[in-house]
């Protein structure tokens, strides 16, 4: 009898885990997608605040960066810019949370 409850605590054990997995893994897509749209509506935000300097000072135009502006070139060709997928091609036109962040941070 002894060997039994053994085993059911164990087979409790391993659907307790099962089931603290699955909510660690929604959990892990929450937090993804939270992250990504943080970063669309940081980018958002400064391409609002861009926008506002030039309404209110239209003379001074700030120089990009080369460097960024090849990038935007090649995220622009549908491939990823960013360290995670760098050089792989982009799916369906889709934006890449790190690509942008990369490309519009300050």
């Amino acid at each position: 009898m002894e060997k039994r409850s053994h085993f059911e605590a164990l087979e409790n054990l391993s659907k307790d885990l099962f089931s603290t997995l699955a909510e660690v893994e929604n959990l892990k897509k929450y937090l993804q997608d939270l992250m990504e749209e943080n970063t669309a509506l940081r980018l958002e935000n400064d391409k609002l605040r861009e926008r506002l300097d030039q309404l209110q000072s239209p003379a001074e135009v700030k120089p990009r960066n080369q460097g960024i502006s090849n990038l935007q070139k090649i995220y622009e060709d549908d491939f990823h810019v960013c360290n995670v997928f760098y050089g792989q091609r982009r799916h369906d036109g889709e934006d890449c949370a790190w690509c942008l962040e990369l490309l519009y941070r300050d």
